[in-house]
This record gives structure tokens, sequence and C-alpha cells, in this order.
């Protein structure tokens, strides 16, 4: 039977809380033995050269695993999604939920666990608690605006002389790329102000800032709902969850909190997405040659200027040549070749890329093993009691994958093929229902009733406080606005670049 509506606890946008609050967990952690099973085969699972991994040929390097698809054939690519997306959706994520204090398989209570995020959509990731409270965000010069340093060549997020980043969320500078977008929007923001006060002469710095920053969120929030929200989980299931309401994520206003089973389990379906290796700009080398890397690498332990994509550095070549990860047009192609310059995601699916099985500790917000991102992710499972997927399969009414689409789990013997991790679950029916285009109806009934009844709940969402809202920056097309005009606006762009 379909549950017609979640009975929510109440709860604040201080704390976690559940979705679903009257299913079972996936395991008994109660009974010791079966947790320490349980726990024994998400490991197994979920480590490196393990039955998750895509077994991407790594030694062959990151260029050729671009141009080579045999390299990766266990890891296909997403014809739907721009590369960029995989990152957009990490700074969305960092965006509204921050878990700073549970453990993994440790069972917490989520309704006492702070979120030191604001489930809000309002760029507190960026804005921190303002310039009164985080004066060092800000330039010193003029109090409306930033913090933006360089990096030698092009923009770079503020850092001290150790090179930690100075931004209000850490996890902002675990890569390149979501440092990229940091410095990206922060230079939005800086635009956003010129424009307003050449519009509102005479305005105080106060004033400038405020809607400044009303004029940034509205627009980002734009884009993740009319552009990032339909890639993921489709334009018609955006439709109905906006003509036909929220069934499941239900809070009243005021109590819009952030569901672990979003946090813990459901988002997490990007990490799917993420490709081993990316051209991380066409010319940044000191050659004038493109800068390839992947994603994370061991040899870049301790280097100054890391062969891979982690953050914590500052060099002239890392910055993004964005027409690798979002579509600029045509126009933007690979030099003396005819394809375009934008990559592709991968599928969303249970084989993850291999790089992704040996996180750098400088990647992991604790700073913890296990370093396989698979383990970590259905770890926290357990520590949040998630349910299975099977089990919010059935609540909402959709269809339930039977044990036989998750063999990997059958010979541990302790039922996790018919009571299966939710983020595995969540991966699992992607790829069998969507061929790994999409998320599946759990994950997409998560993700998009979260998003869309943040906007709808939450001080400061377009769709509760303007809902006649329409984008008024310079676009491509006017009326609407997309993360190529975010980052044309910003001058981040490849024309601005000169590249």
């Amino acid at each position: 039977m379909v549950q017609q509506e979640a009975q929510l606890v109440a709860t604040s946008p201080q704390f976690f809380g559940r979705m679903f609050p009257n299913l079972p967990p996936f395991v008994n952690t109660a009974d010791t033995i079966i947790l320490q099973r349980t726990i024994d085969a998400i490991r197994d699972v979920g480590e490196f050269t393990h039955v998750m991994d895509a077994k991407d040929v790594l030694e062959k390097g990151p260029v050729a695993l671009i141009a080579d698809p045999a390299l990766s054939n266990n890891n296909q690519n997403n014809p739907n999604h721009t590369a960029g997306t995989t990152f957009f959706g990490q700074f969305l994520d960092h965006d509204v939920t921050f878990d700073t204090t549970s453990r993994l398989a440790v069972v917490t209570d989520p309704n006492t666990t702070r979120n030191m995020r604001n489930p809000a959509l309002d760029l507190d990731s960026v804005y921190g608690g303002g310039p009164t409270a985080n004066p060092e965000l800000y330039d010193p010069s003029d109090g409306a605006k930033l913090r933006i340093e360089s990096g030698g060549r092009f923009e770079d997020v503020p850092r001290r002389a150790d090179r930690t980043a100075i931004i209000a969320d850490p996890r902002n500078d675990e890569n390149v790329v979501i440092s990229g977008l940091q410095a990206a929007f922060i230079l939005f923001h800086n635009r956003v102000v010129d424009r307003v006060r050449s519009q509102n002469p005479g305005a105080s710095v106060t004033a400038v800032f405020n809607l400044a920053r009303q004029q940034v969120t509205w627009h980002y929030q734009w884009i993740m709902l009319n552009e990032f929200l339909p890639q993921i989980i489709g334009q018609d299931r955006v439709n109905a969850i906006r003509n036909g309401g929220r069934r499941f994520y239900t809070p009243v206003s005021g109590q819009h909190f952030m569901p672990v089973e979003f946090q813990g389990a459901a988002y997490r379906f990007g990490h799917s997405m993420v490709r081993p290796s990316y051209r991380v700009n066409l010319a940044g080398n000191p050659d004038g040659s493109a800068f390839f890397a992947m994603i994370f690498d061991p040899a870049g332990q301790g280097q100054a200027d890391p062969v891979d994509m982690r953050g914590g550095a500052r060099a002239p070549r890392r910055f993004i040549g964005w027409q690798t990860f979002f579509d600029f047009g045509p126009q933007f192609t690979d030099p003396g070749s005819t394809n375009p310059a934008v990559r592709p995601n991968k599928r969303i699916d249970t084989r993850i890329s291999t790089p992704l099985f040996r996180l750098p500790l400088s990647a992991i917000s604790s700073g913890d093993p296990p370093i396989a991102l698979p383990v970590r992710n259905m770890l926290r499972g357990i520590t949040w009691n998630l349910p299975s997927g099977q089990n919010v399969a059935r609540a909402i009414g959709a269809p339930v994958l039977g044990a036989g689409s998750f063999q990997e789990w059958s010979r541990y013997n302790i039922g996790l093929d018919a009571n299966t991790p939710l983020w595995h679950y969540c991966l699992k029916e992607a790829e069998v229902l969507e061929q790994g285009l999409r998320l599946g109806p759990v994950g997409a009934t998560i993700v998009g009733e979260v998003f869309i009844g943040l906007l709808q709940l939450a001080p400061g969402g377009f769709l509760r406080d303007n809902p006649g809202f329409q984008p008024n920056l310079p676009a491509r097309t006017p009326g609407t606005f997309r993360m190529i005009d975010l980052l044309t606006f910003a001058r981040v762009d490849p024309t601005s670049r000169g590249q």
C-alpha cells in the first residue's frame, strides 16, 4: 500500500531527522553478531578491487582514460550529463548538510545530531554568517564583497600561509573543481554587487550586500530547480512533485530539517558519477598544454602542485577550464579537433571509479579511514539506522527490486539481498530501471521532495518567498538562467579566460 504521508518527528533546521521514521533499520544493530557480519560484508563489497570497483585501467594515465572508453568498460559515460553536474551537485550538498559529530557504524540519533549547515539553499557555505559574523570571508576594502585571491594565473579562494582555504565550509576545497566553483560563486556575487550599486546609487553597504545576496541565491536556486534537478530525477518527476505535492517530506514551515535518508544515502548517488580523470583545463600547463589529472592519485600526497585534483594547493595551473564541465556550445572545441570540449559524467550505477577507493585522508572531513568511499557510504547507513531500499520502495509504492538484483550480497547469508543498504539500493535501482541515466523512484523521491521542499518551506527559498520570481541577470536565453550563464557573468567562462 502506498504511504500517503510520512509521520515526521518534529524537529528543527539545526538537527537532522528522518523522512521515514516508522521503517525499521536494514540491520538489527542490537544483534552484535549480525551487526559485525554486516560490517564485514560492507567492507568486502565496497573495498578496492572488489565488486563495486569499476577497475578503471589507471596505469594508462588520465589522458587515455578520457580518450579510450575501453579502459573503463565497467564505467560507462552518461550522455545526458556533462561532467560539471557532479560538482554542482557536490556544491549543493555542502550548502545544506554537514555532519561533524557522528561516527561511522556507531548508531547515532539524527534528531539530536547538529547539522552544521543551514538546510535552506541559502549559500551559507559561501557567505558564512555574513560580514559581521565572519569578516575573514569579506573584502576589507569593500564590506559588500567577498574576498577573492589569485592562484598566479586566475582566481583562487583565499588561503592562509599553509594553503588552508579561508572559506565557510572546508569541504569546498576538497578538490580543484569544487574550490573553482567556490571561487566562481565569490566572483558571481561580487559582480552582482557592482550591478546592484549601479541600479541603487547611494545605497548603504549593508543594503547592497543584502540585495546582492538575494539575487545570487535566487538565481542559484533557479539553476538547482530548473537545470540540475531535471537532469538527475527527470523533468516529469519534478513536475509531479511541484504539481501534485510532496507526499513523504512534509514538515511544517520552520521545521525544514535535513533527513538522513537524503544525507546518508540517496544524495550520495553523485559518487557514482565521478570520472576517474578529468581535463582540468585546456591550456594550464607551463608549456600551454592541457592539464589532465586523476580525481585522486596517491602520488599527489605532499606535493605543492599535486599531479591529481586534490584541493589545498595553489599553483598557476590549478584553475578550471569550464568548457570541459559545462556545454558552452560547439565553438569551444579541442584544438585541432571537431569534438566538443565538454565531457560527460559517468552513469549512476553500482560501479564506482577506481580512484574513489583510495581517498586521500585530506579529502575526508574527519581525516580518518576507511579510505574506500563506498565502504564509508554504507557504514553511514548503520550510523543512522537507515531503512533498507526495499522497505522505502514499498513505503512509496515503487517497484521493489528482488533479491536476484543483489547477488553480490547473497553469499553473506544475512539477508542483505532482500534488505539492502539504502545507498547501494538507490544506485542499483538507477542501473536496473533507468540504465544509469537518472535516479530511480526511491532515489528520485527522496532527492526531489527534499530539494523542492526546502525551496517551499525554508526562509529565502524563492518558491516560498517569491513564487513568481524570474531570473533577471544576463543570460543566453532571457527569462531563464543556467550554469553557463552564471559562469559567464562571473567572467570565468572560456571567452573571458581567452582559452
